[in-house]
């Protein structure tokens, strides 16, 4: 029998998340415009960077830039569906799919609320809500990357934990769902909202915690608790 690791990876291979791209072109420049703006929106946020940074940054002209992304919101989304590709792969990679489910979802709403709560995360989000109408395809594109993704990810886990008993569920999709949400919990509107702009550790590690244990208390088998 495979390795479930195995089947996670190749499931996630298969899926379409690596032929959605925001690019107009992938060009030999690609990448390097990709490194360039990668490094000016961690550094500025979205809203502060400009066009002329990235374009310095990866060391290529205006127009080359506009050559592969439509404009900076193009290449935002961009940035943020190649981060959550390598989390995934690193998620399908690293994480021990046959242990425990405390352990794996605590390793899994870890590695969410960092993204979420990260200047990327929140900024893919705004603009995601705030351009939706208008451009549909930023949002629909970035949730076939993201959310999408770690939900499969999650629902094939789930899979294995209930054939060994460990977890008790009929409804995986909104179980996998609920999960995602509860990752949310607190911290993440208060930031999108702007109530608050900052949060400790120590409320992070709540979130994380109070996520598992009521995913728990709700799936888990009382034999493996």
């Amino acid at each position: 029998m495979r390795n479930l690791n195995q089947i996670v990876y190749l499931l996630f291979m298969q899926t379409p998340i690596h032929q959605i791209s925001m690019a107009t072109k992938k060009g030999r420049k690609y990448d390097q415009v990709l490194l360039g703006a990668r490094d000016v929106f961690f550094r500025d946020g979205f809203d502060g960077a400009s066009v002329d940074d990235i374009a310095v940054a990866a060391k290529v002209s205006k127009a080359t830039l506009y050559s592969y992304f439509r404009d900076k919101r193009y290449l935002f989304v961009e940035i943020a569906m190649e981060e959550c590709r390598a989390q995934a792969e690193n998620a399908a990679h690293e994480i021990d799919f046959t242990a425990p489910p405390r352990q794996v979802l605590t390793i899994a709403a870890d590695r969410l609320t960092a993204f979420l709560l990260s200047d990327l995360g929140l900024g893919i989000f705004r603009l995601c809500v705030a351009e939706s109408q208008k451009f549909p395809e930023i949002g629909q594109a970035f949730f076939e990357t993201g959310p999408e993704a770690a939900r499969q990810i999650l629902i094939a886990y789930m899979q294995g934990a209930i054939e060994r008993g460990e977890l008790i569920v009929e409804d995986l999709a909104m179980a996998a769902d609920q999960f995602g949400e509860m990752c949310k919990a607190d911290i993440f509107l208060r930031l999108v909202f702007g109530v608050v702009d900052t949060y400790s550790e120590d409320e992070r590690q709540r979130v994380i915690k109070e996520a598992v244990e009521t995913f728990l208390a709700r799936y888990g088998a009382k034999k493996a608790l």
